[in-house]
Parts: structure tokens; C-alpha cells; sequence
């Protein structure tokens, strides 16, 4: 408002000041032309007669009358040939005193190069007076305008100014005091410009914070689940080590570092799946042939595979290639197949097929095992869902969240298909490096 209002003060007093001084300018103009042409009459007079004596000066004096003045003539000794007492017209300032005029000219009456003698015009002030106050009016009035006007605009800018930062400062105050749901939530209608990128920025922020809070807690959640048991047996086995009730043979000791075997991977899962969950891994990719990945990530599982009395084909188109981290898209199918490996019976089949369609990369491990119900399909990418629903299996229930979690870093998804009694086949789509 203060900018404003200086701003339309300096304006208005430059107008003032430059009408006055036009207008000003404009009648001195006008009253030097004036002056000369009531001059170049008395000459005209003065040489028709050949002298003052006689001649015929009306001609000037109406001249003087037009341009809104008194006229006096005087000869070149100075003596006044008419003056407005003894003129015999009826213009402006009959019976008025010289000293009333506002301004006078005096402009010398030249004949044949001789001076003769002088005019003088004396003008009033009243034409002049009225015209100023005239643009005077004018310009306060536009003044008075212009300054409403700013002061709207001033208004209506300040309020677009404040009203985001005071709604991102409540937002962050509120964010500071423990409420993790306090967002800016300012659209870009209401916060243009660096604006409405601050508030996406401070929204942005929040939300990082609270996946890593999520993250965390849910980590503790976990790592107090999964290690609750085998802790709990590692304890008694250790207590019945030490009060003699069992002997430290090697099958007892075996079992017990199994048992810490057990916390080592859940641990070490957990720390993968809470970095895939905040963003957190670091992804490289490069250009892989996924059929070359797959049959590695296969042959480094087939010991297990093998121990779990399963037979193994493949099916891999050459040359499907894929933009990837070859260690994390290794770990999805190494984690597909020792899911395979824990679940499936004696003698069951897993195939394993790449193949690739117009824009995609399709990876598919399937097998002939028991199956997943379907109602659990839902599920079985969930954390700790297979730990949940059998507490005898050998796995952590985390393998297929971590599996999720890569693919999905690397722009693509899996999905679980199984009709319950057939096995179940987990495909994974990845964008093709050329798409």
C-alpha cells in the first residue's frame, strides 16, 4: 500500500507540475504571437498615415481584443498614442487598471526598419486560471483512481502471497508437532509459480518422512515377530546347554545355529524389503539379455531345487532384452525359485519361460505344486503373509514382498496366478529396452 500510494503521489504531482508549466508555456506562446500581429497592424497604421497622428489603430486594438487583451500604443519618445481609456472599442478589461493584469507583453513597432514606437498588451488572468484548474481537477481525480485501483491490486497480490505461506507455516508447525498427516495441499491455481513448487516441495518431504517413519516401525514390528521364536527355542536350548539337561552334541548344536542361521536372513530380508519400501536401493541399470539372467539366477538355485527332488525346464527366447540391475532382477528370480523350492512337492515340475511381446519382457516361473487358493492371491506379495498363515514353514514370509518391491523399482509388475490345486505360476512384465 505504501509502494502505491508513493507511487500515484509522485505521478500526480509530475502531472501537476508539467500541465502547468504546458500551459504555461502555450499562453506565453499565444501571447507573443499576439503581440506581434497587434505590432505588425500598428505599423501597417502608422504608414498609411505617416505618422501616429491620425492613424487609424482600431484594426490593432481589435487584434488586442480577440487575443483577450488591453492594448497601449506609445510613440518612440514614449508617449502613449491609446490606452484603454480612450479606446473606442468594448473589449475585455474596459475601466480595468494595468496593475490588475496577470501578464504583459511589449513588442517594439518597426517601419521600413526604424522603430516607431511600442504596443502593449496586458492579459488577464482569467482564461489561464480556469484551464489549470480544469487539468487540475482532472488529474486528482484520476489520481484518486489510480490509487483505488492499486490499492485493489495490492490487496488482491498480498492475499495471493500470503495465503499459501501461511497455509504451508500452519502445515509445517502442525507436521513439527507430530502430525504426520499435516500437508500445504495448495493447487496450482492457488500457488503459481515458486509458490506452488514450495508447497509441492514441503508436500513432497512429508510424505518421504512418513514412508521412513512407516518403514521403520513397521521393520520393529517385524524384526520383534520373526525373531520372537527362533529366539525363544535358541534361549531354551542354550538354558537346557547350560543346566546339563541335554548334551552338547552336534545335532543339538546344529539345531541351535540353525536357529541363528534363521534371524541372520530374516534380518537381512527385512533390511532389503524396508530399502525397496522407502526408495532407498540403489538401482544400475544396464542392458541385459533376461533369458542369460534367468538361466543364471537358475543355475545357482539348482542345488536347492534339486535337494527339493523337483524337475526343471526351460523354455527362453534368445535376446530379450531388458534395462535392469542385473544383482536385483538375479535376487526376483532367485527369490521365485526358492519360493518354488520351499512350497512344492517330490517330484513336482518348474518351468521356467522368457519370452517378450510388443512393448514388454515377460519372465514366468511355474510349477505343478500344491497351489495357492485363490482368495489368497491377494495376498501372497504381502510381508510376513505365508509366516502368518503357517508358522511351520521355513521361509520368512518376505521374499515375495522383496520380489515386488524390485520389480516394481524397475517400472514393471507380478502377479500370482494359481487355481488352488494345479500349482501356481508368478509371471514378471518389464518394459522391453527398446520400448
Amino acid at each position: 500500500m505504501v509502494v502505491a500510494f508513493t507511487s500515484v503521489a509522485v505521478l500526480t504531482v509530475a502531472a501537476l507540475i508539467g500541465t502547468s508549466r504546458g500551459l504555461s508555456a502555450g499562453q506565453q506562446a499565444d501571447r507573443a504571437a499576439a503581440s506581434t500581429a497587434v505590432a505588425s497592424a500598428a505599423a501597417q497604421a502608422y504608414a498609411q498615415q505617416g505618422g501616429w497622428a491620425g492613424a487609424d489603430l482600431a484594426a490593432a486594438d481589435a487584434a488586442a481584443v480577440q487575443a483577450g487583451a488591453r492594448l497601449i500604443v506609445r510613440d518612440a519618445q514614449g508617449t502613449v498614442v491609446l490606452s484603454p481609456n480612450g479606446s473606442t472599442t468594448n473589449g475585455m478589461g474596459m475601466g480595468m487598471g494595468m496593475g490588475n493584469s496577470a501578464a504583459s507583453t511589449e513588442t517594439p513597432v518597426v517601419v521600413n526598419g526604424t522603430t516607431v514606437g511600442t504596443v502593449r498588451l496586458a492579459f488577464g488572468a482569467g482564461s489561464s486560471g480556469q484551464a489549470q484548474q480544469i487539468a487540475w481537477t482532472w488529474i486528482l481525480v484520476a489520481a484518486v483512481a489510480a490509487l483505488l485501483a492499486a490499492l485493489a491490486v495490492s490487496w488482491y497480490v498480498t492475499r495471493r502471497l500470503t495465503t499459501p505461506l501461511v497455509q504451508i507455516s500452519a502445515a509445517a508447525r502442525a507436521f513439527a508437532a507430530g502430525d504426520r498427516s499435516a500437508r500445504a495441499a495448495i493447487d496450482a491455481a492457488a500457488a503459481p509459480g515458486e509458490l506452488g513448487d514450495l508447497a509441492r516441495a514441503f508436500d513432497a518431504s512429508a510424505d518421504a518422512v512418513e514412508r521412513s517413519e512407516l518403514t521403520r516401525r513397521r521393520m520393529a514390528a517385524d524384526l520383534a515377530h520373526e525373531l520372537r521364536t527362533p529366539l525363544a527355542i535358541l534361549q531354551a536350548g542354550l538354558e537346557e546347554l547350560r543346566d546339563g539337561y541335554v548334551e552338547a552334541d552336534s545335532a543339538r548344536l546344529a539345531a541351535l545355529h540353525d536357529q541363528s542361521v534363521r534371524m541372520g536372513r530374516v534380518v537381512g530380508d527385512l533390511s532389503e524389503l524396508s530399502e525397496a519400501e522407502a526408495f532407498t536401493l540403489t538401482i544400475r541399470p544396464e542392458l541385459l539379455d533376461l533369458s542369460e539372467l534367468a538361466a543364471d539366477a537358475l543355475g545357482a538355485a539348482m542345488p536347492s531345487l534339486a535337494a527339493a527332488g523337483l524337475n526343471v525346464t526351460t523354455a527362453c527366447d534368445n535376446g530379450v532384452m531388458v534395462w535392469g540391475d542385473g544383482d536385483r532382477l538375479h535376487q526376483v528370480v532367485g527369490n521365485l525359485l526358492a519360493n518354488t523350492a520351499r512350497h512344492c512337492r517330490v517330484g513336482d515340475s518348474v518351468t521356467v519361460t522368457v519370452c517378450e511381446t510388443d512393448d514388454s519382457a515377460m519372465l514366468t516361473v511355474a510349477d505343478t505344486g500344491p497351489g495357492i487358493a485363490p482368495e489368497n492371491l491377494d495376498s501372497v506379495f504381502d510381508r510376513l503373509w505365508r509366516g502368518r498363515a503357517d508358522v511351520d514353514s521355513a521361509g520368512s514370509g518376505i521374499g515375495l514382498a522383496v520380489v515386488r518391491e524390485l520389480v516394481t523399482a524397475h517400472g514393471g509388475r507380478v502377479v500370482a496366478t494359481s487355481d488352488g490345486i494345479h500349482g501356481s505360476t508368478f509371471t514378471v512384465t518389464l518394459p522391453r529396452a527398446d520400448s
